[in-house]
């Protein structure tokens, strides 16, 4: 598998894991062409309560790792589960709570990448 191939398929099974247990407001920030660069992707969701916020990120990591075999090489948050951050070093996806997003904004710091909403199909 190519290495943008299994970038993609990553991206794919983030946003399967975080639909799963029904993550909100899911966004993808290509962030390929900006300069400085941290990785090729955010992807931004929200849940409803710390104990949804852990259960996102539990579901991405099972459905990553039983697909591509691969686990995030770095998360942190997961003890308060306010904004949970997952590293996948290709992909970061960032798991908040609502208020917790909002006053971070992270879409808007980069407002220069390509965004995406997903819809959800719930």
């Amino acid at each position: 598998m190519t290495k943008k191939n299994n970038t993609d398929a990553l991206l794919s099974l983030i946003i399967e894991g975080i639909e799963e247990v029904k993550g909100e407001d899911i966004n993808i920030l290509d962030l390929r062409d900006i300069d400085n660069n941290v990785c090729k992707y955010f992807v931004v969701c929200s849940g409803n309560s710390n104990t949804q916020v852990r259960a996102i990120s539990s579901s991405v990591q099972k459905v990553v790792s039983k697909s591509l075999r691969e686990k995030p090489w770095h998360v942190e948050g997961q003890e308060t589960s306010e904004w949970v951050l997952m590293d996948f070093v290709d992909v970061v996806v960032h798991i908040f709570q609502k208020q917790t997003r909002s006053h971070y904004d992270i879409e808007s710091l980069w407002g220069d990448a390509k965004q995406t909403l997903v819809e959800s199909n719930y």
